[in-house]
């Protein structure tokens, strides 16, 4: 039986994992946090494991468990995790598939939006401006938005409601009104309604496609007026979710 481990955040992979445990084969996830973990047992029956691994755990993994093939489905800005995986994956000689998100909106560009590399570009320009801004890019590197004058003022942080977002939010001086504790997929209402209650003039957030609500940020921000402040996607190649599962599919049968 071959076996498979999926590396998920919580979109593909889990659309990733519910389609090929149908399939002849044993399927693990990986996934970084206990949300994730509960995510991943809602959509299939694959074992999780919870918790980040560097290369070298990867690797042990692998190993261990004898893994034919490893889909990398995390997010497409999760670029260290991926890179270890990868590197985990040449050492052992395993087969490895890096499913990307699909973009929409690559073309999407006006008056009223500002392309930058990463947060720090953000929040370089950012520098340079007045009045609130949403940040919608995460926890992860919420800690660069406090370079920014008077940030505890201007500054609203939507970040996950988890225990431990909350508090390392909170530790950076995002308190009270400023911090916004939600689980998506958010609705433009909700984005609007979150633009209209921060006051905000500018909304940031990551090129994070479809799965991301990226669409909907975007309708928010022109319905607004908000200034749209986005981080590109890093570029890369591999295969879409359908793509990834047909593959699977094709290779399944000579192990069963």
């Amino acid at each position: 039986m071959c076996r498979i481990l999926i590396f998920s955040g919580t979109t593909e992979g889990n659309q990733i994992a519910k389609a090929v445990c149908r399939l002849p084969a044993k399927v693990y996830v990986s996934v970084a946090t206990e949300y994730g973990k509960v995510c991943a047992e809602e959509q299939s029956e694959a074992e999780i494991i919870a918790g980040r691994m560097d290369s070298e755990e990867i690797q042990e993994f692998l190993n261990l468990y004898k893994i034919d093939i490893v889909i990398d489905a995390t997010h497409p800005f999760a670029r260290v995790v991926t890179e270890n995986i990868q590197k985990a994956c040449e050492n052992g000689k395993i087969k490895y598939i890096r499913c990307v998100r699909e973009t929409e909106n690559e073309a999407f560009e006006n008056e009223n939006c500002v392309w930058v590399e990463n947060v720090d570009k953000a929040v370089s320009y950012l520098q340079e401006t007045k009045g609130n801004i949403l940040i919608t890019t995460g926890g992860k590197e919420l800690q660069k938005y406090t370079q920014l004058k008077d940030y505890q003022d201007r500054c609203y942080a939507r970040v996950l409601s988890t225990k431990n977002s909350m508090t390392d939010a909170a530790k950076l001086g995002f308190e009270g009104r400023h911090l916004i504790a939600m689980q998506g997929p958010f609705s433009t209402e909700m984005n609007i309604a979150l633009i209209h209650y921060t006051e905000a003039a500018y909304l940031v957030t990551k090129e994070s496609g479809k799965a991301g609500g990226f669409d909907e940020k975007i309708e928010a921000a022109q319905k607004t007026g908000t200034k749209l402040v986005i981080i590109q996607r890093p570029i890369e190649n591999g295969l879409s979710v359908e793509q990834t599962i047909s593959y699977c599919m094709e290779k399944m049968y000579p192990f069963s």
